[in-house]
């Protein structure tokens, strides 16, 4: 695999090749599954099928530059007896890498949906002169 920094224009992007590997590493095996939709040229939302957790079964992080979600449904306490169980309550952790200047909104749980807005900012352009010195 060709590593993107190693262009010589590209000076100081290591953490990008970085960033790529540990995004391909990460076992997300399609549970649960979500959906990402662009809600305006400046905002995103994620919108993830939790059906059967409360809003105390999930956690939102974020580290670093990703924005973790994680469920876990808590074990029944009364001893059920199941003669069929086909609703699994299974735990999961979902990534998400942020760039730069994208920051976490709200979250919101409604009808077995989380949604989770995201808002990016421009950044402040600048313009700086360098001066040249006689050496």
């Amino acid at each position: 695999m060709t590593k993107l920094a190693s262009h010589p224009f590209l000076l100081g992007f290591e953490q990008l090749d970085r960033l790529v590997e540990r995004t391909a590493k990460t076992g997300n095996d399609g549970y649960p599954p979500y959906n990402i939709e662009q809600t305006s040229p400046q905002s995103y939302r994620i919108t993830l099928a939790v059906a059967g957790f409360r809003e105390a079964d999930l956690s939102i992080t974020l580290e670093e530059s990703s924005l973790v979600i994680r469920g876990r449904q808590a074990e029944d306490a009364d001893e059920r007896v199941f003669l069929h169980r086909g609703i699994a309550a299974r735990q999961f952790q979902r990534s998400f890498v942020l760039a730069d200047g994208v920051d976490v909104g709200e979250a919101v749980m409604e009808d077995g949906l989380l949604h989770i807005d995201l808002n990016r900012t421009d950044p402040e352009r600048v313009v700086q002169t360098i001066q040249i010195r006689k050496g």
